[in-house]
Order: C-alpha cells, then sequence, then structure tokens
C-alpha cells in the first residue's frame, strides 16, 4: 500500500513539472484569528497541495553565544511532538504519502508540505502538532546535534565554504548575518534542552509567520480548516523588524591558508536591500558583469579570453535590510592575483563605459524568459508567494515582473554600476596555498 502511494505521488509531481504555474497565480490573501497571514493560490489541475511556512524564528534572533540555536531548533521540529515519537511521525507521513521538511536561515525559519487533497486534514493535523507540541526529546537534541557537527567540519573542509564563511564575517563583524547559520562547533555543543523550548516558545508564533498554500483548494476552504487545526496556537510578542547590521567591515585582504592546487576567491562589498527601488537594474547589470554564467563579462574576460579560472560569476544577494555584492572565483594559485586584478578592471569598466544595446537587450530576454521556470510546480510557486509577501513586494509581483526589467535601459545599467559598485571598498578573501600565491597588498 506505501509504495503504492509513493509512485501515485511520484507521478503528480512529474505532471507538475509542465503546470503552468504562471496562470491565474496572483494569490488571495487573509489573516487568520491567530494572526496568521495566509496567502492561497487555487490550482485545481492536479489533487494536490503545497504549503509553505515562513516563521521570523531565524539566527538573527540569537544570541552570539548560542550560535546554531536557530537552526537546531528548526531540524528538531519532526523529531518529537507530546502525542508522537519521531518515528511515528514519519510513518504518520509515509502513510498519506506526504512530504515535510523545515530548515533555519538567518531571518525565517521554513516549514515546507506537499500532499495530496484528500489527506490535507490528516496533513494540517501533523503540522499543528510540530508548531504546538514540539518538545525536542534530549536524545533526539544530542544526535541532531552530532550531525550538525559533522556539517560543520565538512564546511570547514570545503574552500569554496571557507572563502563564503570568512568573507561574511570580515564584511558583517559582531552580527549575527556574520555567522553561519549552523553555529559553530563549540557553540553547538554548549546548546541545552532548555535553550531549544524557549526559543520555540518566544518565536513560534502565528503572528510571525506567513504561509501560503498552492493547488486543489479554495482559500475559504483551506482558512476554515486552519482555524480549526491552528485553534491551539496562539499569538504572542511579534518580532523586532531586521535592521542594517551596524558594523560593515573595512575594505581588507583576508588570507586562509590550505594546501590547495586551487585558491578559492570571493571579493564583494555590502549591497542593497531587497526593497531598493534600483534592484532590477541591478539585476541586469549584474548578469551582464557576472552573472549571465557564459555570457557575462567576467567569463570572457577571465575564462575565455586568459584561462585564468574555470569558475567565475558574480550576484547581488538581497535580504529584507540589507544585501552583500560578491564576486567569486576558482582559479590556480599562481595566477590568483591576476584574476583578482582583472575582476577588478571588469568592475571598473562598467562602470565607466556603457553596456551595449545587444547586452542589454540579452540581459533582459533571459531574466524574463527563465522567470517561469522559477515558477514550474506547485511547491516552487508556494515558496516564492511566500517570499513575495515577506518582502512586502506585492501580490501583483508576478505580473509586473516583465515590466520592471524590461523598462531598465542603458542609462539605469550605468547608474546602478557607478552608485552600488565600489572596487575601492572590496573585502578580498583568498583561500589557497599562500606560498604559491604570492606577495598581495
Amino acid at each position: 500500500m506505501k509504495h503504492l502511494r509513493w509512485c501515485a505521488l511520484a507521478v503528480l509531481f512529474a505532471t507538475a513539472l509542465v503546470f503552468p504555474a504562471m496562470a491565474n497565480m496572483v494569490p488571495q490573501r487573509t489573516v487568520l484569528d491567530n494572526g496568521l497571514v495566509l496567502l492561497t493560490s487555487q490550482q485545481r489541475a492536479l489533487p494536490m497541495v503545497s504549503i509553505e511556512l515562513l516563521i521570523e524564528a531565524g539566527s538573527r534572533f540569537e544570541l552570539a553565544n548560542q550560535a546554531g540555536l536557530a537552526n537546531l531548533t528548526a531540524k528538531l521540529l519532526t523529531y518529537g511532538t507530546r502525542r508522537r515519537s519521531a518515528t511515528e511521525i514519519s510513518e504518520a507521513l509515509d502513510f498519506i504519502g506526504a512530504s515535510l521538511t523545515t530548515g533555519g536561515g538567518k531571518d525565517v525559519a521554513s516549514v515546507s508540505l506537499t500532499l495530496l487533497k484528500k489527506d490535507l486534514v490528516t496533513g494540517l493535523e501533523l503540522l499543528a502538532e510540530i508548531l504546538t507540541e514540539s518538545i525536542f526529546p534530549q536524545e533526539e537534541i544530542d544526535r541532531q546535534k552530532q550531525a550538525v557537527i559533522a556539517a560543520i567540519r565538512a564546511r570547514e573542509e570545503d574552500p569554496g565554504a571557507v572563502a563564503e564563511t570568512t568573507f561574511a564575517a570580515a564584511l558583517f563583524p559582531k552580527s549575527p548575518y556574520g555567522r553561519p547559520v549552523e553555529g559553530t562547533e563549540p557553540s553547538v555543543k554548549s546548546l541545552e534542552r532548555k535553550s531549544l523550548q524557549e526559543f520555540f516558545a518566544q518565536h513560534y508564533l502565528p503572528n510571525r509567520a506567513i504561509m501560503s498554500v498552492v493547488g486543489d483548494v479554495a482559500e475559504q476552504e483551506i482558512a476554515k480548516a486552519l482555524n480549526q487545526a491552528l485553534k491551539g496556537w496562539t499569538q504572542g510578542a511579534q518580532s523586532s523588524q531586521p535592521s542594517v547590521p551596524a558594523v560593515i567591515g573595512a575594505p581588507q585582504w583576508v588570507r586562509v591558508n590550505k594546501d590547495l592546487t586551487q585558491s578559492n576567491i570571493v571579493l564583494g562589498h555590502q549591497g542593497v536591500a531587497r526593497g531598493n527601488p534600483d534592484y532590477y537594474a541591478i539585476q541586469v547589470m549584474n548578469y551582464i558583469l557576472g552573472g549571465g554564467g557564459f555570457s557575462s563579462r567576467a567569463m570572457d574576460s577571465i575564462r575565455n579570453e586568459r584561462g585564468l579560472a574555470y569558475s567565475v560569476y558574480c550576484y547581488f544577494s538581497a535580504e529584507k535590510s540589507h544585501g552583500t555584492f560578491q564576486f567569486v572565483m576558482q582559479t590556480k594559485n599562481e595566477t590568483a592575483l591576476e584574476a583578482i586584478r582583472i575582476a577588478k578592471e571588469e568592475i571598473r569598466r562598467i562602470r565607466e563605459q556603457p553596456v551595449s544595446e545587444q547586452e542589454l537587450r540579452d540581459a533582459k530576454d533571459y531574466l524574463i524568459g527563465s522567470f517561469p521556470l522559477r515558477l514550474d510546480t506547485n511547491r516552487k510557486v508556494a515558496s516564492f508567494l511566500a517570499q513575495v509577501e515577506y518582502y512586502q513586494l506585492g501580490l501583483d509581483y508576478p505580473e509586473r515582473y516583465a515590466d520592471l526589467i524590461g523598462k531598465v535601459s542603458r542609462e539605469d545599467v550605468q547608474r546602478v554600476a557607478k552608485q552600488y559598485l565600489h572596487p575601492e571598498k572590496l573585502i578580498t578573501v583568498v583561500v589557497g596555498n599562500l606560498q604559491r600565491l604570492g606577495a598581495t597588498p
């Protein structure tokens, strides 16, 4: 029976890949009795429902000496409640062929649930149970601590991850945004059950949450079902709005010695918040500079013309209160400094010289044309809509996106390049064999 359920659900997932998610995607928005913001996008093509829940319970709410607390709390949501053990929760999900995952980030924790429409009531009961009755059994805490510590150790052996972590720490010192979400091995080891229970009680609240529901269900139907299932989930203190990190790291070189044949490089600086009105012009500019893969200037100049790096790209990561700009490369130790020099040249060039009409057209065509591919399943749509609400982009954002990108001009690209790219403020991180690197500034 279980095998047949999984096969049936697998077929539905495969069919969903070609589901025209863009059609009639603008959701209905309501606020439930307990303060939960609910977004509903009814899609009748398949008898399935995808739910994405964002809760303001990320690592920015934890103390520095409790780094990793938010992440561990999120991971343990499905590992024991007052009524069920971790095994019983897993078996209940298997029986209805549902997928339930949790995760932690810097600002929010997330819960994702996908299931067949006929099992919606059962699924919502399970969801309500982990949101209101999680107990964090000590034996599960011990097991998950070991898993997190193993992941931290693996990250410390990954030169790319080391470069990213080092860059964040240099850019946002003394800030939760400069710490890894997973924490450090000492901080994770020191976390106690009481701290998880207190964090859960203080932050996992409906008036700190956004739920997006996409699939074979109407707004009134899901609102009624949620009001019933979540009646025990009560409001608490509102979360504080995220603020820009108080201290921004000064321009600097940070070198991390590892016995590698290649150097992993990150150079960058502070970026922009997601609500910045120049965000769309920045995306077009970044695509031309280094975000467009083989179509980008950085790839042409650093890899294709000079063969200095196999991988090279750049991106703006925009959060609710702040953001980062990063230019990322992997190259031989002996050519690392030359690759960095060319990267800085490309940053200066896009600031000083207008991009061509062809570059502009190619960038806009890609950004507009690839947008629907981000929304080709109900689960992706649910996640996307929750993010739209979190960043307050407007529920009609999917309909406006093409116009927001389409109206970007060559003048806009050069203007935002001058305004938001700062070659004189770069933090440069190099992880590699420093003896082979040569002298750095």
